[in-house]
């Protein structure tokens, strides 16, 4: 049986990996940056980096739900591991108003204790997502604002924010993420910066979902941090690279414990049915969304271990045509 802490501490020192804390629309990532000095080894459930931090404070209840999601390229796919709470040991605070919290003397950084938390009031259900700093201009802006919505349309304290790049930190029962780069916008080109960074959805909020639909998250439970294991087969920017058949392995065996088994079982079958040399025509097209993205990555990964033939791009085409059922690839979106 696997043991949950040894795999998460080994990922924390993996610079490969990734974490993400948050919910569908509102998502704190930590990621190593290449070329950056390497990070302390890790003795806990913690990482820190000049860009950002994670920790994890405890395990106590969760079950880890591994999983691939399809990518709408057509020869990748994603994986994750979920840790997952019951719904009413899920719950946060649900604050739908800009709030202080006080100093964050539970910060990752001691540098960062005296910092003033605010919650943005997002009203999530597994994280509360805030903003921390010790700017006193943007705390000026910020105190006159405390129980009004930052959405509405004469607020000025969103635009302070995105002037003023504070920390973000994403509260969960089971840890936090801290974010210290700037927030992705016109002042870094539009685009999320390199590393650990935040996306604030607010369309995606509207849905007051827990997790994307294309993850196979048991009912009753709720995904309250995401693990990335390396990647067998694209880099940390999000680039194509040559098929690593140890990182495949390693997530393999991850869901053999943890997957679901609609997900498992289907997958197995079509590798069975490719290796028997079956044609498409034998094999009954799955009629959950599960199980048809274990069938369209039975197929994508027998073909990136195997190569191209023809009967594979037969099942390909049968099985693995368009982009329904595609996550992008963003973990937690």
């Amino acid at each position: 049986m696997l043991d949950l802490e040894t795999i998460l501490r080994d990922g924390m020192n993996d610079p490969d990996a990734g974490w993400h804390m948050g919910s569908f629309g509102a998502i704190a990532e930590f990621h190593h940056v290449a070329g950056d000095p390497p990070a302390p080894i890790a003795e806990a459930l913690e990482q820190t980096t000049s860009r950002g931090a994670i920790r994890i404070d405890t395990l106590q209840g969760v079950r880890p739900v591994a999983y691939e999601t399809l990518s709408p390229k057509p020869h990748r796919w994603s994986q994750t591991v979920s840790l997952c709470l019951p719904e009413k040991d899920a719950r946060m605070n649900r604050r739908d108003v800009l709030t202080a919290l006080g100093p964050d003397t539970d910060a990752i950084r001691s540098e960062d204790h005296d910092a003033v938390l605010f919650d943005m009031g997002l009203a999530q259900s597994q994280v509360d997502f805030c903003i921390r700093t010790s700017d006193p201009a943007l705390i000026e802006v910020l105190q006159p604002q405390e129980g009004r919505s930052l959405f509405d349309h004469d607020n000025p304290a969103m635009g302070a924010i995105l002037r003023a790049h504070p920390h973000r930190v994403a509260l969960t029962p089971l840890g936090r993420v801290e974010v210290y780069q700037m927030i992705g916008g016109p002042d870094t080109g539009g685009t999320s910066p390199e590393g650990p960074h935040t996306h604030v959805l607010p369309k995606l909020l509207r849905a007051n979902r827990t997790h994307s639909a294309n993850a196979p998250i048991p009912k009753g439970w709720v995904p309250c941090c995401g693990f990335h294991p390396k990647s067998p087969v694209s880099g940390q920017l999000g680039e194509d690279k040559t098929f690593d058949p140890e990182a495949f392995d390693r997530f393999q065996t991850l869901l053999a414990d943890w997957g679901i088994n609609e997900y498992t079982e289907q997958k197995r079958g079509g590798w069975c049915a490719l290796d028997a040399g079956q044609t498409p025509e034998t094999w009954e097209e799955p009629r959950t969304r599960v199980a048809r993205a274990g069938l369209r990555n039975a197929i994508r990964q027998w073909r990136r271990q195997r190569g191209d033939s023809d009967l594979v791009v037969e099942w390909a085409r049968a099985f693995d045509r368009g982009e329904a059922d595609a996550d992008p690839e963003n973990p937690g979106h």
